[in-house]
């Protein structure tokens, strides 16, 4: 699957929802937040993605395709991504991810209950 920039990558969202269940996926989404986000500023920004990207295999990415990664998710407009916006984007680039994300919110509901 190719997003918008370009970027392939094998979607492995609904595996890995399915082995972990939707608490266990969301808290790896988190752990993923984490991994590239900038520790002074709380968010994801074009330098804690370029210094990190390579954590995720894309060392190669050129600034504009880390750019244009970083403004496909930004729905605020910052130039940086808070903890929703990744996971929306994630959920955006998993077309399959997206057809269950009923089922998954339900149950994330259910467990919290």
């Amino acid at each position: 699957m190719a997003s918008a920039n370009g970027v392939v990558f094998e979607d492995y969202f609904p595996a890995m929802v399915e082995k972990l269940g939707a608490d266990g996926f969301m808290q790896e989404l988190y752990n993923g937040f984490r991994l590239l986000v900038d520790e002074e500023k709380g968010v994801i920004t074009f330098e804690s993605l370029k210094k990190n990207s390579a954590l995720l295999g894309l060392q190669d990415m050129s600034d504009d395709e880390v750019r244009c990664m970083l403004r496909e998710g930004d729905v605020d407009g910052d130039g940086a991504l808070n903890e929703m916006e990744f996971c929306t984007l994630m959920f955006r680039l998993s077309p399959d991810l997206m057809k269950s994300s009923r089922k998954l919110f339900l149950e994330a509901l259910v467990n919290d209950f």
